[in-house]
């Protein structure tokens, strides 16, 4: 077993063994255990009470951050002529079609969101075997696939994120930067914990939220008090 470091000891002893956190206490106490140099991402993890092998019970959705992701968002948009410009006018790094399907089929993957239109979709979906294992490729669900694509590139931008429950029914994602506030941190954990709520799959039978935690990058994680979350 690997040695603690003196900063991980630091970090452990500022958490009580057993306890729950209330969602507001945990968004400060990881800021407090983060000693990276560098500014870490700051993740929750949710364990629900589904069986993601059920097509009635998996649970994927879109929650937009009201403080953004800290994270600088790399956007290619795959669309006719006719909308690059509205594109580019929103803010996409990479705008194109032909050109970037052929360097995807020759394993250029240095973008964070694809975001395309129905009519092109015949194309891109020649990707799936390169953007699926890679959590690339464009869908309807997730407000990736649309005729609205300036729009779609705002919301990307501004904080838009989209997640899906794993086959162990863990949903993983990041909900800000440990520089951010406590506040922030706190808003926008809950703003997915609520969105996670609120597609509760009718199908799934007892306790929801199985288990939440908190955590930074390299950080310990924090137990949040399910009950502390208010509308779940």
């Amino acid at each position: 077993m690997a040695r603690l470091t003196k900063n991980q000891k630091a970090a452990l002893s500022k958490i009580e063994a057993g306890k729950t956190y209330s969602l507001q206490d945990a968004a400060a106490l990881v800021k407090e255990i983060t000693n990276t140099k560098f500014d870490a991402s700051v993740d929750i993890d949710v364990r629900l009470g589904v069986d993601p092998r059920k097509a009635n019970q998996m649970v994927r959705g879109i929650a937009t951050l009201p403080h953004g992701t800290g994270k600088t968002v790399k956007v290619l948009v795959l669309c006719t002529p006719d909308k690059e410009e509205e594109a580019k006018a929103a803010g996409a790094d990479y705008v194109g079609l032909d050109e970037y399907i052929s360097k995807i089929e020759g394993g250029w993957t240095d973008v964070d969101i694809i975001i395309t239109m129905p009519s092109v979709m015949a194309k891109v979906g020649k990707l799936g075997r390169i953007l699926g294992p890679r959590n690339l490729m464009p869908n309807p669900k997730t407000g990736t696939v649309t005729t609205e694509v300036g729009k779609a590139v705002t919301e990307v931008k501004g904080g838009k994120i989209d997640f899906k429950v794993d086959k162990t029914g863990i949903i993983h994602t990041s909900v800000g930067k440990v520089s951010f506030d406590a506040d922030k941190i706190y808003d926008n954990a809950l703003e997915v914990l609520q969105t996670i709520s609120r597609l509760k799959p009718s199908a799934a039978k007892g306790t929801y939220f199985k288990s939440i935690y908190i955590s930074s990058t390299m950080s310990p994680s924090i137990h949040v008090e399910t009950k502390s979350v208010a509308g779940i």
